[in-house]
């Protein structure tokens, strides 16, 4: 790696990381913000988050719960707060709301921060900690951050609004997988960084995330919600013909890591059907539109489980708590699963 640039007061990215954030982003003044603060102080907050779940030994109910009536940890706060407390410092982010916090309010900034950049205006939409749930038995979790143009990030189509996701992974390593989609004359990128603990540095790990391996050697699925197969034979079906296709299980319980996991064995299939008896628990603005962006810029697909394999970025988010099913991954592997789901 070369030198790096200072970003934050105790959080770098290296210049090899910046260069390939630049090559996604326009050159012409028109998002400075994207990398002198909005994206360094996003993976600050995602950094703060792993130092409290590496030293949070007692993780525990915070005996207070968010607006959809889900009990949260004490974790769960924190994480809220570290990424609150960082966009206070970016004065283009001037809406936010979040899973545990979901109402879209203005961003209160720092009297420090001051935009000179008018026309850059963004929302901030994240589930700051997804997989809570797998956290007492240690398991890998994860950050959602999605990050929209303009000053709401409902009413608009994804697919022209929503052009940033951070999903941050936090395992044995603390990774952060970046997608960035602006303009049609730049290029799509999917990368992954990893955190120095060291040198409290951001790195380039893998310049670019694929969901398109050529003949792959061996084929993932991951069948989240596996209890709505009781509901829908068709579902049932589709994984016992991986079963039989001798597909290997990779499922862990939480999003971000079957997800994960997929981008860097450059294959995989990632299903949540709903049912009547086993309803739809992901949340379109905070978990599915900024995954789905993530595995397009890989090259793969996310579609919708209940309109019948519609492409999740083509419809507007109208209400914070929409929740939906989906099927994503490797392009070819999510055609077979439609096909068979919807037949």
């Amino acid at each position: 790696m070369g030198s790096t640039t200072t970003t934050t007061p105790d959080i770098r990215l290296s210049t090899d990381l910046i260069s390939h954030l630049q090559k996604a982003i326009p050159q012409d003044g028109t998002r400075d913000s994207l990398l002198s603060s909005v994206i360094p102080s996003l993976l600050k907050s995602v950094a703060e988050i792993a130092r409290d779940l590496q030293s949070s030994h007692h993780v525990s109910a915070a005996g207070t719960s968010n607006i959809f009536g889900d009990d949260q940890l004490n974790v769960d706060v924190q994480a809220e707060a570290h990424i609150r407390q960082a966009i206070t410092s970016c004065p283009t982010i001037v809406t936010a709301s979040s899973e545990e916090d979901p109402v879209e309010r203005p961003v209160v900034h720092t009297s420090s921060s001051s935009s000179s950049s008018c026309h850059e205006k963004y929302t901030l939409a994240f589930d700051p900690l997804d997989g809570s749930s797998i956290i007492p038995s240690n398991w890998t979790v994860g950050a959602i951050i999605g990050l929209w143009d303009g000053p709401s990030a409902l009413n608009t189509p994804p697919s022209k609004s929503q052009f940033l996701s951070i999903l941050g992974v936090f395992g044995p390593r603390t990774t952060a997988i970046i997608a960035i989609r602006l303009l049609s004359s730049l290029p799509s990128i999917c990368l992954e960084a990893g955190l120095d603990n060291l040198t409290q540095t951001w790195e380039l790990t893998r310049p670019a995330l694929s969901l398109s391996a050529p003949n792959p050697k061996t084929k993932y699925f991951s069948p989240a919600n596996l209890r709505s197969a009781s509901d829908i034979p068709q579902y049932a079906g589709l994984v016992s013909q991986y079963i039989a296709q001798a597909y290997t299980l990779r499922y862990s319980g939480g999003l971000v890591p079957d997800i994960v996991h997929g981008l860097v064995k450059g294959h995989g299939v990632y299903l949540s059907p709903v049912s009547g008896r086993h309803g739809a628990k992901l949340r379109r603005l905070y978990e599915l539109c900024p995954v789905a962006l993530v595995v397009e810029c890989a090259g793969g697909e996310a579609v919708e489980f209940e309109r019948g394999g519609r492409r999740i970025l083509e419809r507007e988010v109208r209400e914070t708590d929409e929740r939906g099913g989906v099927v994503c991954g490797s392009g070819e592997a999510v055609a077979e699963a439609v096909g068979k789901l919807f037949a």
